[in-house]
């Protein structure tokens, strides 16, 4: 879809709809809604007054303009009340606006960012209206090829302002949720590809694909390079596959040479079956997903690298497939990290915490400033905050702050546990330094307090995405399926990191 911002009257723009906003606590129409009705004879405050269309957070209505201007239909989104109206509503509004559009098989439409009275700063406005346009239209396709009625996709979606100086600014916000949102459907695409379709070759495949001709240097090591790394709890979880492990590092430079870079670490599992200790087969079809970590720190890559971000940034992923071969690994055995820490392996369906070790272990080679790994690590962590939020835990309260920060402004929501010290005798083992896992009961801590032992001295938090990372059913601006959580929480937090901020 093209993204196009332009000054001109969005009452007189040639497209086949014009979407507009409106409060449901607004006794008068403002912004874009108010010209668009003014143009129209107040056909929009008619619609209001008969009780057609409230303006409830995200009520859709459709007005007929009858020749009053050039548009044929107006779409009109409900943002709710608004002292509650956030970035993340307005993403929600215009994604509703968009899908709407594209339901009625029109393939252009323009919208303006002007709400009207709010403290939301405008090209945040652009970049979330943006941002709920493409994520809310997005559709995983490459393996339908069915005949039948092919959907009407979205061909062109216009920003219009009247103002050639709030168009500068429209067209900057505009621009940063273009980017930011490819990266996203980057990921969800990665995701949702099918495990042979996407096996860690593949995966190592894509993200050179990312760093080609953009500020992205990249080193892919096999398992050759690995074992000579004494990366050997990689290296055990691979075993049981006929499919390489790859270990995948992406360095983007955006900042002087002297600065310390961030890591950022994702879990890349393109298959888990659970190995020895396999999965029930209901839903094993979607550990697929084990990667999503991964995908979302190749995401960020891409978005920080075409934005340009003033910082250094460095992403590991590890990837493997977990399966029960003849050579997998099995409980009871003690792989010896490249930490040089031993690990008593009580279940090889924990496999995502052993690669994750390695990785963090490798990480510190390159003396962060701090580390974040994401992960689809627990079921725990659904069982503990559901479906939607993201765990966080870490041993750095400013870099959890600055992460919850970066949530309240993307909505990809955190929600912190406590890495609770009397959980680590859960970890004892008697024949190793550790084992793999404690028990059933505070799974998402003890999974964290694990990773804990392998990063060291650097400021480091822990994102479990299990719940968010794959959804079963629509969301405001994320279809059921992928979601590419993690990608614009992360970016957001390297927008805001400077060092004026944090040395």
């Amino acid at each position: 879809m093209k993204i196009s911002v332009i000054k001109g009257n969005i009452t007189t723009i040639k497209t086949a709809a014009v979407i507009a906003v409106h409060f449901e606590d607004d006794n008068r129409l403002q912004g874009a809604a108010k010209l668009l009705d003014e143009a129209c004879g107040g056909i929009i405050s008619e619609t209001i007054s008969e009780g057609v269309f409230t303006g409830k957070r995200y009520e859709t209505s459709i007005v007929e303009t009858r020749g009053a201007i050039q548009p044929k239909r107006i779409i009109l989104v409900g943002l709710g009340k608004r002292d509650e109206c956030d970035l993340d509503r307005v993403r929600g509004a215009f994604s509703k606006g968009a899908q709407t559009v594209r339901t009625l098989r029109m393939t252009t439409c323009a919208t303006s960012a002007d709400l009207g009275t709010t403290p939301l700063p405008l090209d945040r406005i652009a970049q979330a209206a943006i941002e709920g346009a493409l994520l809310g239209l997005y559709r995983f396709t490459p393996f339908k090829t069915a005949d039948g009625d092919t959907p009407t996709e979205l061909e062109e979606f216009t920003l219009v302002d009247g103002d050639a100086a709030s168009a500068k600014i429209v067209r900057r916000g505009a621009r940063t949720g273009e980017v930011i949102s490819r990266a996203v459907s980057f990921a969800r695409d990665l995701v949702a590809a099918p495990s042979n379709e996407m096996t860690p070759t593949i995966l190592a495949r894509k993200a050179r694909e990312v760093a080609k001709d953009r500020n992205i240097a990249i080193t892919v090591r096999g398992a050759a390079a690995m074992k000579k790394m004494k990366m050997n709890a990689l290296i055990g979880v691979a075993q049981g596959s006929h499919e390489p492990p790859q270990l995948i590092t992406m360095e983007y430079q955006g900042a002087r040479t002297q600065q310390r870079p961030i890591v950022l670490i994702g879990k890349g599992i393109t298959f888990d079956s659970g190995g020895i200790s396999i999965k029930p087969a209901e839903r094993m079809e979607e550990m697929k997903t084990d990667m999503s970590g991964g995908a979302a720190v190749i995401g960020t890559m891409m978005a920080v690298a075409d934005l340009k971000l003033p910082v250094n940034i460095i992403g590991i992923i590890p990837t493997t497939e977990n399966l029960p071969g003849g050579g997998a690994y099995k409980p009871g055995d003690v792989l010896r990290a490249m930490s040089g820490k031993t690990i008593e392996v009580i279940n090889t369906d924990a496999e995502g915490r052993l690669v994750l070790a390695d990785a963090l272990t490798y990480a510190q080679r390159f003396k962060p400033r701090a580390m974040i790994d994401m992960a689809t690590l627990t079921g725990a962590c659904i069982i503990a905050l559901g479906d939607f939020i993201t765990g966080m835990m870490g041993t750095d309260e400013q870099l959890k702050d600055m992460i919850r920060n970066a949530s309240r402004t993307t909505g990809e929501t955190v929600w912190e546990l406590p890495l609770y010290d009397d959980y680590n005798e859960l970890l004892t083992s008697d024949i190793a330094d550790v084992r793999n896992v404690g028990t059933r009961a505070g799974g998402a801590i003890t999974a964290a307090l694990f990773l804990k032992r392998f990063a060291g001295d650097v400021p480091w938090v822990h994102l479990d995405i299990a719940g968010p990372a794959w959804l079963a059913k629509d969301r405001p601006y994320t279809p059921k399926g992928a979601s590419g959580v993690g990608v614009r929480l992360m970016v957001e937090l390297l927008t805001n990191w400077t060092d004026k901020k944090r040395s």
